[in-house]
């Protein structure tokens, strides 16, 4: 399969490719756009309700908007009416990772890509069976392929 996404700019990104990467936020900095970058490598998080796939129900696959590591398959995405996209499940064991963030003085759980550490959101225990999570994702830390590509 090759990349269906094309980021020339980006020599990091693929959609096939599962190395773990070990990149500096000073060559982050280069190839990620301002605002992606602010997302991603600095943990910013977007408004509510203003992200492209928050209210979205296509049928695809999300990407990781860094590095192009698969994350999500919409049938695992829900309407949490968050403001952000959720999903139920990531796509495999190895798509996402976690760490403690106790940021903002709350208790939370931040996940990252697994493949290159960026910040996607955060992870709660409120969402649908069969899991009971919520993946809450900012949207510009995401990519999106439709089925029908």
């Amino acid at each position: 399969m090759e990349n269906k996404i094309n980021k020339p700019g980006n020599p990091y990104y693929s959609n096939t490719d599962t190395t773990v990467l070990h990149v500096s936020n000073a060559e982050w900095k280069k190839v990620l756009p301002e605002d992606v970058y602010a997302v991603m490598r600095e943990a910013d998080t977007e408004r509510p309700f203003t992200g492209k796939y928050w209210n979205t129900d296509e049928k695809g696959t999300y990407y990781c908007a860094s590095c192009g590591n698969k994350l999500f398959r919409s049938g695992a995405k829900f309407a949490s009416s968050c403001g952000w996209p959720s999903f139920f499940e990531q796509d495999n064991k190895k798509s996402v990772v976690y760490k403690e963030d106790n940021s903002l003085g709350m208790e939370r759980t931040e996940v990252l890509c697994g493949r290159c550490g960026g910040h996607l959101g955060h992870l709660f225990d409120d969402g649908p069976e069969p899991t009971g999570k919520r993946y809450c994702m900012n949207s510009i830390a995401l990519d999106f392929i439709p089925d029908n590509k």
